[in-house]
């Protein structure tokens, strides 16, 4: 058992500086596995290192998935992390080999957790979104279904469900993003509205967006060139506005 904080600096650097150093990496499994199931910023960052050691030492890690979509809460769209996290994640799921129950549970929870995110974040999630529709095309019934959410009494999602397969994803309708159609912010109503329309083969790039903060959207949106607006103007006749009305014979306007 090591401190937190302890935890966290070590993981930060062991992907890049200590793995690569190791005659054996594979002595890091143990370690590596127990703090992926810590929980919170420490599985976050637990998540580089099993990358390494999945992808170049044949790591076998049955409930990796599971434990993946468990990560997935609210705090995601706003810890210091979230950059790193969303890259290894669409680097997980970008195998076409995995089924499509998974990754639409994946698609389901990353947009009911879009609901409550910040801007910055949508702006990153929802092309994100879009690239797994366009790896996985067998999801794009959670966006054709006949009816929409228009027919469905309840959403037949079941978010608490810690095992993907048991969420129903596949039964469900994406009205979460139809919700961010509406969104206050401008760039995020035009970005979920993407999916109105049908998708283009080639996948969006989100590396620019990982890290974009709400700092960088504000400051984008003052150094915005201002458009004057034509506006119709009819000049008033009367006290509220009609020629003839009882009120212009008792009161008139200097």
């Amino acid at each position: 058992q090591l401190p937190t904080g302890l935890y966290k600096k070590v993981l930060v650097i062991l992907h890049d500086s200590v793995l690569p150093y190791m005659n054996e990496p594979t002595l890091m499994m143990d370690f590596l596995t127990v703090a992926y199931g810590i929980g919170g910023a420490i599985s976050l960052l637990a998540l580089n290192g099993l990358f390494i050691l999945i992808h170049q030492h044949n790591l076998e890690y049955p409930d990796f998935y599971k434990k993946l979509y468990s990560l997935l809460d609210p705090s995601i769209y706003h810890v210091k992390y979230r950059a790193r996290f969303f890259h290894l994640t669409d680097l997980f799921l970008s195998s076409s080999h995995l089924p499509a129950y998974l990754v639409a549970a994946f698609i389901k929870r990353l947009s009911r957790l879009a609901l409550t995110a910040p801007p910055e974040a949508l702006l990153m999630i929802i092309p994100f979104i879009c690239n797994l529709f366009r790896r996985h095309p067998a999801c794009k019934v959670l966006v054709h279904r006949p009816g929409g959410p228009a027919d469905m009494s309840e959403d037949p999602y079941i978010m608490e469900k810690e095992e993907p397969s048991e969420s129903r994803a596949l039964e469900s309708s994406l009205w979460e993003i139809q919700s961010l159609q509406n969104h206050y912010h401008p760039d995020v109503a035009k970005a979920a509205a993407v999916l109105n329309q049908s998708l283009s083969e080639m996948e969006d790039d989100i590396s620019g967006l990982l890290e974009l903060s709400g700092y960088e959207l504000f400051d984008k949106e003052v150094k915005k060139k201002a458009v004057d607006v034509p506006l119709e103007f009819e000049q008033i006749r009367g006290l509220f506005g009609k020629k003839n009305d009882i009120f212009a014979e008792h009161f008139s306007l200097d």
